[in-house]
């Protein structure tokens, strides 16, 4: 984050002198692109500790490790269909394909119905509680799902 953070700040910098120009949507975008890397590394790891036989419980105790020492806060990783079992926040969540029911989270429904492999949103209410969330999410590497990190409106750099 400390990367996205001077990325923003040089992005403000040379807007100040003319040489462009600097904006919460542009630094959303930096902070979003980071995201996907975050969420293609996680959709990795839960390949490989599946494959090593690690236990749901096992790899969400990493996954809350990671969050508790990292700007991501929250992972969101589901089975194909759309049931997310494996969590660092103890919800229990299942993603809905009806932008009717989950007009915020059904938009990463694309990824399990292979129509997308990529989903960044902008920083927005979600439905389980209104807080603001950015959430980016990738597709699973092994089979349909939704692989998805997200990082509170508290902590983006750009608010």
């Amino acid at each position: 984050m400390k990367l996205a953070r001077f990325a923003c700040l040089s992005s403000f910098v040379i807007g100040l002198f003319g040489a462009g120009s600097a904006s919460a949507a542009d630094c959303e975008a930096t902070i979003g692109k980071y995201m996907i890397g975050q969420a293609l590394l996680a959709a990795n790891y839960v390949v490989a500790a599946e494959k090593a036989g690690m236990k749901p419980a096992e790899i969400n105790a990493a996954l809350k490790n990671i969050a508790a020492n990292s700007p991501i806060e929250e992972f969101w990783i589901t089975d194909s269909n759309g049931r997310a079992y494996l969590t660092n926040t103890g919800i229990d969540f299942t993603f809905d394909r009806d932008p009717g029911k989950q007009p915020q989270a059904s938009a990463f429904w694309r990824l399990i119905a292979g129509t997308a492999t990529v989903v960044v949103q902008p920083a927005q209410k979600r439905e389980i509680d209104n807080r603001v969330f950015k959430y980016v999410a990738v597709a699973g590497v092994d089979k349909p799902r939704i692989v998805q990190v997200g990082v509170s409106a508290d902590n983006l750099v750009c608010k």
